[in-house]
Order: structure tokens, then C-alpha cells, then sequence
């Protein structure tokens, strides 16, 4: 039996109803992610909300979905690499990009800078080097990037360890495997 499980409509208050036809306006589904958060109103709201919250932030689209690959991948998150390949690839970013920004190999030194960051608040429990965060800051983002960065790393982490922990099918073209590399 799974921790938590895929609830649909019919399952969930009128209150999570109203955010599952929300979702299905906005995207055309409930993804299982959301689905499985569904389990607690709070936390689906909690989450939707910081989400939506970001993405008036400091980073473009674009940097939001690379820091979301880079979490993904540093914790071994199947349905987000899988989620955010997709929504990458929407944004522009072709499949070897994508594969770039969760390897740490991205041309782009911008977003080089912001993945490693997020990379390295994620691997040591936010605690980046200095050299790290001078990348950032060097690149051109500003203090108010970092606070949003450090939110989103929250926010990915969030939706990884729902994942792992419900075993939340995926319901997005499957992203390739890869060894990282991580320059």
C-alpha cells in the first residue's frame, strides 16, 4: 500500500475541487504531483501558492525551471526531471539543454552560475561555498535572486520528497537518465 495516494475530483473537498479545476483550466490535467499533495488542502495550497508567489520574482521563467532541474537531479527526482524537461523544453530549452543544466555543463555561464548555486544549496542543506555564491552575484543577480532562489530550492525539494515518498507515478514523458558530471 502507498504512504499517499492519486486522489481525482471526486475524492478531495469542495475547497481542493476548486484548485483541481484551476489546474486542469491552466494546464489541461491535474498532474499526479498535485494530485498526490492533494492529500493535505494546506499543503497543496501551501505549495501552488509559494510557486505562484516565485514566479513574480526576480527570475524569468527560464532560470525558474533550471533551478528546478538542478534540485531535481542533485535529489534524484524522477516525476520533476520528468515535469520539468517538459516544461523546459515549452520555455525553449532544447533536450540536450535540459541535459546541460542537470550535468552543471550549460554554456550559458548565467545560468551555469544560478543551477550551481541552487545545486550546492540543495547538496549541503544551505550551505553553499562562497565561491558559489560570488558566481551568482558575479553573474548579474541581485540579493533579492538569492531569496528567490533560496525559496525555489525549498519549493522543488517540497515536491521531491512528495514524490519519493508517495512513489508518485509519472505522468510526463519520461526524462533520460544521466551520470552527472557537474563542472
Amino acid at each position: 500500500m502507498k504512504n499517499l495516494q492519486i486522489l481525482n475530483r471526486e475524492q478531495v473537498s469542495p475547497e481542493t475541487q476548486k484548485i483541481f479545476d484551476e489546474l486542469k483550466r491552466k494546464v489541461g490535467m491535474v498532474p499526479n504531483l498535485y494530485a498526490t499533495a492533494a492529500n493535505s488542502h494546506y499543503g497543496l495550497s501551501a505549495l501552488l501558492g509559494l510557486g505562484d508567489t516565485l514566479k513574480k520574482g526576480h527570475l524569468t521563467e527560464r532560470e525558474i525551471e533550471a533551478v528546478a532541474l538542478a534540485v531535481a537531479q542533485t535529489n534524484h527526482c524522477q516525476y520533476c526531471l520528468s515535469a520539468h524537461t517538459a516544461i523546459g523544453k515549452m520555455l525553449g530549452f532544447s533536450e540536450e539543454e535540459t541535459l546541460d543544466l542537470r550535468r552543471g555543463t550549460t554554456a550559458d555561464q548565467k545560468l551555469k552560475a544560478l543551477t550551481g548555486l541552487a545545486r550546492e544549496i540543495t547538496e549541503t542543506r544551505g550551505f553553499p561555498s562562497a565561491s558559489a555564491v560570488e558566481a551568482f552575484f558575479s553573474s548579474g543577480y541581485s540579493k533579492g535572486a538569492l531569496v528567490d532562489v533560496i525559496g525555489l530550492v525549498a519549493l522543488n525539494t517540497f515536491t521531491n520528497y512528495l514524490n519519493h515518498i508517495a512513489g508518485t507515478e509519472v505522468d510526463f514523458p519520461a526524462a533520460k537518465q544521466l551520470e552527472v558530471i557537474y563542472e
